[in-house]
């Protein structure tokens, strides 16, 4: 596809890995323990609030009336997000740094609390420092797989979707920035990606 001149990166589990056990795990030292409180306390749809642009002040206030004995673990997950994510995939800050070299513009568009992403994004300015914009979703109160926050970025980044390739590490993601036009790329790994840019002619060779 010769008319692709962009890519679109996610942020977590394709730039950063991200896991919020890395965050609890070091402070329930029971297994079974840690697998419930994150199954039935902080789970998925919870905290896809703060991705939606709720405030974590509500969100944590409607948990702990729910859950009052993991109050002090449910006000960690705010104090400490940060500490969730963790290095950055491997190869990818290469992959970045190839990019960027060769004058391929680079944009993201991550599911991320407005709250939690700025305290991030200064901890990992280096790496986005290539970036022309990044749409994070708690700032526009719209989250992928919305089609709305593809039109949006888009719009703001000045691309046609056709010119854009956009990798996310979750299918529906990718299904939905498909539907929207743009080339999609369900991330597995950094090598594999690689090989796509290099055939996209975005790279001249895999980086080794």
């Amino acid at each position: 596809m010769a008319g692709i001149v962009a890519v679109i990166f996610d942020v977590g589990n394709v730039l950063y890995h991200w896991n919020p056990r890395v965050l609890y795990e070091r402070l329930i030292d029971d297994d079974r323990a840690l697998d419930a409180f994150l199954r039935d306390v902080v789970t998925p749809d919870w905290h896809f609030q703060h991705d939606q642009g709720r405030p974590f002040a509500e969100t944590s206030a409607e948990l702990i009336a729910r859950h009052p004995e993991q109050a002090d673990l449910i006000r960690l997950w705010g104090e400490k997000f940060i500490d969730s994510v963790g290095p950055a995939i491997e190869g990818m800050p290469e992959i970045v740094g190839a990019l960027d070299g060769r004058g391929i513009p680079l944009f993201a568009i991550t599911n991320f609390s407005d709250e939690f992403w700025a305290p991030f994004h200064a901890r990992e300015a280096a790496l986005f420092a290539p970036f022309r914009d990044i749409v994070v979703s708690g700032a526009e109160r719209l989250a992928k797989p919305d089609p709305a926050i593809y039109r949006l970025a888009l719009a703001r980044f000045g691309l046609r979707a056709e010119q854009a390739l956009f990798v996310d590490d979750r299918e529906d993601n990718i299904l939905a920035a498909e539907a929207e036009g743009m080339r999609g790329h369900l991330f597995r790994d950094a090598a594999t990606l690689r090989q796509e840019l290099a055939e996209l002619g975005l790279l001249r060779t895999p980086i080794v």
